[in-house]
């Protein structure tokens, strides 16, 4: 390449990058667990000479139009007042309602393939691993038994998904298409291709015919500890429960209590009340629970970038992001 080639190469990308910072203004990312390289390359692949930004590198605060972030602190956004949107870096926005440091502005969520594919793959792998004996094949090892248990036929065994929103109602259909018998159970009436769905007061009548009870509710002032003791007691005894949604949607000594009785049969949880679990939690004593540390799903940075450049743009130009939550909702 010639001098005169780069020098017009340089110049171009200059141009580029002042014409992208006066449509768009800065992006800035906070997340102590995502990565911001990724994110960045990402971004600009689809929004060319975008201004992105990584905290605590936030230059100019007044730039500042738009916020990817993560669980920010108490009082991240006060010093952002020109902000125009918060888009959250993951499914579940909880952190971000109820703050007094964020201005009246649009919250979105990501919604994108490849999140989606992981919590189906993780709900799916934990159903399956109940439904296939794993846990007594596991404790048979230990024991150096060989344990025969005779496989039951997928369509035979009733999984329950509570919660059927976006992610839920994803998670019912896998299950569905892998062959469970699946019921699903949301405030609001759903409607779900292979899926036996439930609302509102028919809870208890969704509960007791539950083998394996899936939580995907979200975390709002309305569902926390929503699934409790009554929850519990109104699953088949010895009744399986995966928690892939929120921890404190859960009331963590009804479920502590429910394992040591045997009401509930097993547990496999990713989301706690307090993260990361405390040494001295019970949980971590119980032989019939299974931890993983939040990792049920993750965004997808290359697939999710599309829709965040889409919604930078459609921001800019005064319109509504993709995948805004209702924020008196909680979701």
């Amino acid at each position: 390449m010639t001098a005169q080639a780069a020098k017009s190469m340089t110049a171009a990308g200059s141009a580029e990058a002042n014409d992208a910072a006066k449509r768009y203004g800065a992006v800035l990312f906070f997340s102590d667990f995502d990565d911001p390289v990724t994110w960045g390359d990402a971004l600009r692949a689809n929004i060319p000479g975008l201004d992105f930004r990584v905290y605590p590198d936030v230059g100019d605060p007044a730039d500042i139009r738009h916020v990817l972030a993560w669980k920010p602190a108490p009082g991240f956004f006060e010093p952002f007042r020109n902000i125009a949107q918060v888009i959250n870096l993951g499914a579940g926005i909880d952190s971000l309602v109820g703050r007094d440091d964020l201005p009246d502005v649009p919250i979105s969520r990501l919604s994108d393939p490849g999140m989606i594919a992981l919590m189906r793959s993780y709900v799916l792998f934990s159903v399956i691993r109940y439904a296939r004996n794993i846990p007594e094949f596991e404790q048979a090892k230990r024991r150096r038994e060989w344990h025969y248990i005779h496989p039951r036929p997928l369509h035979q065994i009733k999984v329950g998904v509570l919660g059927l929103g976006h992610l839920g109602s994803a998670v019912a259909s896998g299950l569905a298409a892998a062959g469970f018998d699946v019921r699903g159970w949301d405030i609001a009436a759903k409607t779900i291709e292979g899926v036996r769905t439930y609302t509102g007061p028919e809870r208890d009548a969704f509960l007791s015919e539950v083998e394996i009870l899936v939580n995907m509710m979200p975390h709002t002032p309305q569902t926390e500890k929503l699934i409790d003791k009554a929850v519990f007691d109104a699953l088949p005894r010895a009744a399986k429960f995966v928690n892939a949604s929120r921890g404190p949607v859960v009331d963590e000594p009804a479920l502590v209590e429910a394992l040591r009785s045997g009401q509930i049969g097993g547990a496999t949880l990713d989301v706690f009340w307090v993260e990361p679990l405390p040494q001295d939690h019970p949980f971590w004593d119980m032989e019939n629970v299974l931890i993983t540390p939040h990792l049920a799903s993750i965004t997808v940075p290359e697939a999710a970038a599309r829709d965040v450049a889409e919604s930078i743009r459609r921001v800019s130009a005064g319109g509504e992001p993709l995948h805004r939550a209702d924020t008196r909702r909680g979701y």
